[in-house]
């Protein structure tokens, strides 16, 4: 007889991806399967011929319960609403910044997934999670189902107990809303590296379709990332103009309880003096960290051993396009306890 726990355990990363996908939210994705795993304790297993597929179907269904009450939650959110972080870095680590008071590498968990090429990097970037928030939920099943995890239309209709006409029907809209056929969500890939030393010169545009394997893209983000993080440190506003898009935008996510920007921060000059006054009144105490964070380049700010808030990046053309700020104790509770899991013993 097959363990029960090791069982389940064997679909629990597919199982919280789904959810996240669906959510936006580690912390209630982790709820949504804890509570899968009590009803799997409770179900009569030899009336389940799939486990994967009835596993699923609990979570999907559980994801789309939970979904009506989010956006009403989300209508009455103070500020702007970001997606819950969740770090993915390609090789296992996080890694100091030279110069920065960095601590070195620290091993850290995957629970999101292989995310080796674009189009699996795009699938949990917060680019498209926040355009899937623009769905119904029987949408973003589909959608979520269809394209991050490949399921057949077939499987998705047994899910979601609909027709296969009107899961083909539910995927299409879901597109469409989106332009996912139009413009790929930016995970910070890009056809030619970045060269942040001479930005004038931009590298081909193609965020959402680089070419290659996920490690030459991340490679790219390196040079970038890290003179982003210097420039930002000594207030050279030249400097960061020279790294930003003309139209980038800032985003910050305080939940109400981190005095934040508000509304997004929009123009090269406006966020070159934000993101450098804010640095400037914090830089004695905190420490900013390159990682790889929902398949895409981020910086993790800490202080004290701890997370205090986790920066994205979207990047087009070499340069970056938009910045999301995460520093609500609540989003990135979930982060601080992966990168607390991570050090050194």
């Amino acid at each position: 007889m097959v363990d029960t726990t090791l069982e389940f355990e064997a679909h629990r990363a597919r199982l919280f991806g789904i959810a996240y996908r669906m959510l936006g939210s580690a912390s209630e994705a982790e709820d949504l399967v804890q509570e899968a795993y009590l009803r799997w304790e409770r179900a009569d297993r030899d009336a389940v011929a799939a486990p994967g597929a009835w596993l699923a179907k609990v979570v999907t269904n559980l994801s789309l319960n939970e979904l009506a009450s989010a956006r009403v939650r989300r209508e009455q959110y103070v500020g702007q609403w970001l997606p819950e972080p969740v770090l993915t870095t390609a090789d296992g680590t996080v890694h100091g910044v030279a110069g920065t008071g960095g601590t070195g590498a620290r091993a850290a968990r995957q629970p999101l997934g292989p995310l080796e090429t674009v189009e699996q990097r795009d699938s949990v970037s917060f680019a498209l999670l926040l355009l899937l928030e623009r769905l119904t939920p029987p949408e973003r099943a589909v959608f979520v189902l269809r394209e991050a995890f490949g399921y057949p239309h077939r499987d998705i209709a047994e899910l979601l107990e609909t027709s296969e006409a009107n899961s083909r029907q539910l995927h299409r809209r879901a597109r469409q809303a989106i332009g996912r056929d139009a413009s790929a969500a930016h995970t910070g890939a890009t056809d030619t590296p970045a060269t942040p030393a001479t930005p004038a010169t931009p590298a081909t545009k193609g965020a959402g379709g680089g070419t290659g394997g996920g490690a030459p893209v991340r490679q790219r983000w390196t040079g970038l990332v890290e003179t982003f993080v210097a420039a930002a440190r000594e207030g050279d506003l030249r400097q960061l103009e020279r790294l930003l898009t003309e139209d980038v935008v800032s985003y910050a996510d305080g939940g109400g309880r981190i005095n934040t920007a508000r509304r997004p921060i929009l123009g090269r000059a406006k966020v070159a003096r934000y993101l450098a006054g804010g640095l400037a009144r914090f830089a004695a105490a905190t420490v900013l960290v390159p990682c790889e964070v929902n398949g895409g380049p981020a910086l993790l700010a800490l202080a004290d051993g701890g997370l205090l808030g986790v920066v994205t990046l979207e990047v087009a053309e070499g340069r970056i396009a938009a910045l999301r700020i995460c520093v609500s104790p609540d989003k990135i509770a979930y982060a601080a306890r992966q990168f607390a899991a991570s050090a050194p013993s």
